[in-house]
């Protein structure tokens, strides 16, 4: 049943149903789970809650921004207190569409003027409009309906302008006539008499609603005894809130600490669980499985060569920061920028200083006598893809790591055409590919044919180097896992690299896409290594 239907069934008079008040989403959904059929979207409480006075100050269009997060909250339908229509039949028509298109099954009017002032303030000192003029406002709304079942309540102030029962009849009877759906005959007085009075003159002609805030002690069986459609409880949630959070608010002054009051208020996970956090989490399993979760592994256990040892005596390599930020931190923070949400870090050397949040830390405590295959076999459970494994001294340009991650092929590789020197002089090995591609398509993506962990008599013979990032799919991610228990026996897998993984994957006819870069990118060996990275 549409939320229209629900609120004009509540105006059935063989039944008494109970409407209550809330202000913003929050308080409507806790109305809801509450019970209610039904939600009174209050003037004076959302201006409360909003900081102004119940006298228009408001805009219509901030009230029609607040009843909407309470419709988009809830499934039972809203009654908004709207005012005098906030202006003229004009105003109310285009109020009435757009409460439509927000989801407000229906509205309430009173018969005062503009800007009004909340009925129990001043109220005989209070003008109400023309009878006339308000009847036309109430046929403008309904003709500007689009839903037929929108409800337009009429609301007449006579009693509590102090005009009598005479006029308060009239009046309503007047609103009948123009189409309203049912009508709220109000009154500040502490007991229900002049309402009821009311009741027996009008001898159940139409819906009435009724709002007993000045006369709550007024035995519910009275009202439906006398055929009253509903009841608003009509401001209640705003003031029970307000005194819950003076008495909180006094208390945490008081003691300059929160420790007092942390087990009489709400814990987090209620706030949560109202604002929907679960259907969030279950929205996210079934859009984001089109999108697989990325993951990666980061080698991060070395020291550094002796070069670094100044510089690495507290820290491991990948904590060395360039421009303030270490090395480590600007891989993850540039692979959480891609979607990779689980990151698994193999530390060694000073392990205990690697600490992130959202970080899983894999331990290899012999780090000083093992290769990089013996980190990487430590993690083998985080090994499914898509997923990334890099050196933790790497620095590089977020594009690098986009294109291999948003890369299909099952195993893709970075290397640069340009292969640095410095084993010349007795530096250690580099991570060499032969390419597919020759050196005239140099920056065309090419499919690696051979691999090599050389020096400079060999450079020769091979079109780029490996820069330390492997891209793996679910499927590459299954050979590697397979590779590496194959091999966890073989006396050279301690010592290994992730070069020989490359090479044995080669072997066993698995392709290996590389994506060829030019720059944007560096590892740190030494000083000079930490001072030039700075340029990225």
């Amino acid at each position: 049943m549409s939320k229209t239907k629900q609120l004009r069934a509540l105006l059935d008079p063989d039944r008494l149903d109970f409407i209550l008040e809330a202000h913003n989403g929050l308080s409507a959904r806790i109305a809801e789970e509450a019970g209610f059929k039904a939600i009174w979207a209050s003037g004076l409480a959302i201006s409360a809650s909003l900081g102004v006075r119940d006298n228009n100050e408001a805009s219509w269009t901030q009230m029609l921004e607040v009843a909407e997060y309470m419709a988009d909250a809830t499934r039972v339908p809203i009654l908004l207190d709207g005012d005098t229509g906030h202006g003229n039949f004009n105003n109310f028509r285009r109020f009435v569409r757009k409460l439509e298109q927000r989801g407000i099954a229906g509205v309430c009017i009173e018969d005062k003027v503009f800007p009004k002032t909340n009925s129990f303030l001043r109220g005989e000192t209070q003008p109400l409009a023309a009878m006339d003029e308000f009847c036309g406002k109430i046929s403008a709304g309904k003709e500007s309906r689009q839903d037929a079942d929108f409800v337009i309540v009429a609301r007449t102030e006579a009693l509590i302008a102090g005009w009598g029962l005479a006029e308060a009849v009239r009046r309503a009877e007047a609103y009948r006539v123009a189409g309203a759906d049912a009508i709220v005959v109000h009154s500040a007085q502490s007991k229900p008499d002049e309402v009821f009075a009311f009741l027996e003159a009008w001898a159940g002609r139409h819906p009435v609603i009724l709002i007993p805030t000045k006369y709550h002690t007024t035995p519910t069986e009275a009202f439906a005894q006398r055929r009253v459609s509903a009841l608003i409880w009509a401001n209640h949630l705003m003031r029970a809130s307000l005194t819950a959070m003076q008495r909180c608010a006094r208390q945490i002054r008081r003691d300059n600490t929160i420790s007092g009051v942390e087990e009489e208020v709400a814990p987090l996970r209620e706030v949560f669980r109202l604002q929907g956090d679960a259907e969030l989490q279950s929205a996210e399993e079934r859009f984001l499985a089109a999108s697989p979760r990325r993951s990666a592994i980061i080698l991060a256990a070395t020291r550094g060569s002796g070069a670094l040892y100044p510089l690495t005596a507290a820290v491991p390599k990948c904590l060395l920061r360039v421009g303030g930020v270490s090395l480590l931190d600007r891989l993850c923070d540039n692979l959480a920028a891609l979607n990779t949400r689980e990151i698994t870090v193999v530390a060694g050397y000073r392990a205990e200083t690697i600490v992130r949040a959202g970080l899983l830390r894999v331990e290899n405590a012999a780090w000083a006598t093992t290769g990089e295959l013996s980190s990487l076999a430590l993690a083998a459970g985080a090994l499914h893809g898509p997923g990334l494994l890099a050196f933790g001294d790497i620095l590089c340009r977020r594009h690098i790591l986009a294109s291999l991650l948003d890369d299909d092929a099952d195993l893709v590789v970075a290397a640069d055409r340009r292969i640095r020197q410095p084993g010349a002089q007795g530096g250690r090995a580099r991570d060499l590919l032969r390419l597919s591609e020759p050196a005239a398509h140099a920056f065309l993506d090419a499919e690696c044919q051979a691999v090599a962990a050389a020096f400079s008599p060999t450079y020769g013979d091979y079109d780029a180097e490996w820069i330390g990032l492997l891209k793996y799919s679910a499927t590459g991610a299954g050979w590697i896992r397979a590779w590496l228990e194959a091999n966890r026996g073989r006396p050279d897998f301690i010592q290994g690299g992730v070069i020989d993984l490359l090479a044995g994957l080669l072997a066993e006819g698995r392709k290996v896409k590389v994506h060829v870069v030019s720059g944007d990118w560096t590892t740190v060996e030494d000083a000079c290594d930490l001072a030039e990275a700075s340029n990225l």
